[in-house]
């Protein structure tokens, strides 16, 4: 049996301090040592009534690395946040044992490999943010297992393949982010039932097929529908009207075509509308339509 207490947490983190190879300001060099109490560590924060480490925050601090199975020995974290550093190299498969993480964030960094199935036993996780790396493979279905997710940001890596279909079961997802990667095929009908979700981000891939004619139907809280640069065609839906909390909606480069649904006019709340290079017909319309930057 293994006893688990704050040394093994102190040993997983001086694991991952020994496989930091550039530390420009010297913060884990010169903080993290047996000088200090754990708990005391940049970055590191603990829960009161275990002592043990909850959170590891090491965002922003220019670390160049990569990132140790010993990880997977904090078995109280909850969250970690690696951001806007400079880790790579692969995924370890041992954070799939961390079951109380609520947070992920590995993103704007330059990680590469799968991600790792194992992933779907985090079924506490809230945010699954892996953008900005050059993660290869496909979308694990397992991630379909991580049934509390609300925030998945797959954006800007090389992820290929098809949109799974068992992405369906996450009911509580609110923002889908997975532009400017290698996907293909059609998105699952399945996913336009996630009543949940506020914003739809797959720009920049090579996806095709047509969007449902009850797009709305379940879409009640849909804020934003980001589509372009794909290979959509058919005919924009009469009902995209229905979504009446849509504020951006971005179908422009792709092959639609047809007429332009008069009911576009009933989205009060749109500021964004972008349906250009596609094959469209149909008139202006007579409300004021604001062109902000894209967003993805």
């Amino acid at each position: 049996m293994i006893v688990r207490n704050l040394t093994t947490d102190q040993h997983a983190l001086l694991a991952f301090k020994h496989q930091i190879i550039i530390d420009p300001h010297n913060i884990l060099a010169d903080n993290w040592t047996t000088n200090y109490p754990v708990c005391n560590w940049a970055g590191v924060s603990c829960a009161a009534k275990h002592t043990r480490v909850r959170a590891l925050n090491l965002s922003n601090m220019n670390l160049t690395g990569t990132i140790p199975p010993q990880l997977g020995n904090l078995s109280f974290l909850v969250s970690l946040d690696l951001s806007h550093n400079n880790f790579h190299d692969h995924l370890p498969r041992e954070l799939g044992q961390l079951n109380r993480l609520e947070l992920i964030d590995l993103s704007s960094n330059f990680l590469n490999g799968e991600i790792p199935s194992c992933f779907g036993r985090l079924d506490k996780v809230l945010h699954l943010i892996l953008a900005i790396n050059n993660l290869t493979g496909v979308i694990p279905p397992s991630i379909a297992n991580m049934s509390n997710l609300e925030n998945l940001d797959l954006r800007n890596n090389l992820v290929h393949g098809n949109i799974p279909y068992e992405m369906s079961k996450l009911m509580k997802l609110r923002t889908l982010r997975l532009a400017k990667n290698q996907l293909s095929g059609s998105i699952p009908a399945a996913i336009y039932n996630i009543s949940a979700l506020r914003m739809i981000s797959l720009p920049y891939n090579n996806l095709s097929g047509s969007l449902p004619k009850k797009i709305c139907h379940h879409l009640l809280n849909l804020e934003a529908l980001y589509l372009y640069e794909n290979e959509f065609s058919g005919q924009i839906p009469t009902s995209i009207g229905e979504c009446k909390n849509l504020r951006q909606l971005m179908l422009d480069t792709n092959r639609f075509n047809g007429r332009i649904p008069t009911s576009i006019g009933n989205l009060t709340a749109l500021t964004d509308l972008y349906l250009f290079a596609n094959d469209l017909e149909g008139k202006a319309f007579s409300f004021h339509i604001f062109f902000s930057p894209n967003k993805f």
